[in-house]
């Protein structure tokens, strides 16, 4: 590849803005050149404005340390230095609806890791192995915000992809009805322990908004594009539960699930075994060679063990068996800022680079 794409990180502070530091360390495709945040980090160095809040287990990069951050508000000179950005900010979702849509008018592409667009009728919400042709739809959205490169993208919630992939090879079934219940590290909420004592020793029985996306977004996934727009699917219905639990990385769930046309084991294990997406047939750069790995052991998957799989890109199944009320039952893994967040991200923009969305100013 002759010359990188030039990305800054809107939100590059936060955990998940850390996470997106690491990832794009010595990345093939991208070179990260603005670090960017609210005015009150603006004019710091990195270090500076990060200070004692540094999250990762890993050291900061020194590659970013004397790098000075920018303001979220000066979009002109950002447009100045990058060819496209990642968000992940904290913020209203009015406020960051209106940041992302400003950003995309100056033709700045925006990947974004928030919530706010998810539901935007012409703006993709991908998870890269499962629904890429929704990003078809950003050429109706280039011309709805008269741009031409300018656009914005999402990934969905953390948590869903803890099960969503491996539903998804299934769908060929009919599942009729799901029930899953997960189980989210404190991470998802961008704490560390030292963060968030109370959180030691204890169990949380509610995130709030977490199950009506749970419940929704997966349904979008699924959907298809018609008129330049994302019209969700109608089936399975979906209900949810979720739980804040003491592990500091990596979404459990467990799932029910019944189906109009009841698959074996054995097909529902090699369906597993056998799907693979569009990031693994253009080996990009952190799609897992294996989307989804299922262990036979009765007490795999595990968060410690497993959550790092294919550098975190990987999800995680096992305990498939059949259920006395519904049709089968298992648990699924996936580590939630890395595949759930900043990963995911730059895997979304690994495809759109590759299919020519993504383009040097």
């Amino acid at each position: 590849m002759s010359e990188k794409l030039k990305v800054g990180i809107v939100g590059a502070t936060g955990m998940v803005g850390q996470r997106f530091i690491t990832l794009l360390q010595h990345h093939p495709y991208f070179e990260l050149t603005a670090l960017i945040a609210s005015p009150r980090s603006a004019g710091k160095t990195y270090e500076e404005a990060v200070g004692s809040r540094w999250k990762l287990s890993c050291p900061m990069p020194a590659s970013v340390r004397d790098m000075v951050v920018l303001s979220s508000a000066d979009i002109a000179k950002i447009a100045q230095l990058v060819d496209f950005v990642f968000c992940a900010v904290d913020m209203k979702k009015d406020e960051i609806r209106e940041m992302e849509d400003a950003y995309a008018k100056a033709e700045i592409p925006v990947v974004s890791n928030n919530s706010a667009h998810r539901w935007t009728p012409d703006v993709p919400m991908v998870v890269p192995e499962i629904n890429p042709e929704h990003l078809a739809v950003i050429e109706h959205q280039r011309r709805r915000l008269g741009t031409r490169i300018g656009f914005v993208a999402v990934k969905p919630n953390c948590s869903i992809q803890s099960y969503v992939p491996a539903l998804t090879p299934l769908l060929v079934y009919e599942p009729t009805e799901v029930v899953a219940t997960t189980y989210q590290a404190i991470s998802g909420a961008g704490k560390t322990f030292r963060e968030w004592p109370e959180m030691i020793d204890n169990v949380i029985p509610y995130i709030g908004g977490e199950e009506e996306k749970s419940e929704q977004e997966p349904l979008r996934i699924w959907g298809h594009v018609e008129n330049g727009t994302i019209v969700k699917a109608t089936a399975p219905l979906i209900t949810t539960q979720c739980i804040r639990v003491p592990v500091t990385d990596g979404h459990t769930a467990a799932v029910f699930v019944r189906f109009a046309k009841k698959p074996t084991r054995e097909q529902i294990l090699e369906a597993w075994r056998t799907f693979e997406g569009k990031p693994q047939k253009l080996g990009l750069p952190h799609a897992p060679q294996q989307f989804i790995t299922y262990f036979e052991e009765d007490n795999r998957p595990q968060a410690r063990l497993d959550r790092d799989l294919y550098g975190g890109m990987g999800v995680s199944v096992g305990r498939l068996r059949e259920d006395s009320l519904f049709d089968y039952k298992f648990v699924g893994l996936s580590h939630n800022t890395l595949r759930g967040a900043a990963g995911g991200a730059v895997l979304i923009a690994e495809l759109l680079y590759r299919e020519g969305y993504l383009i040097r100013h």
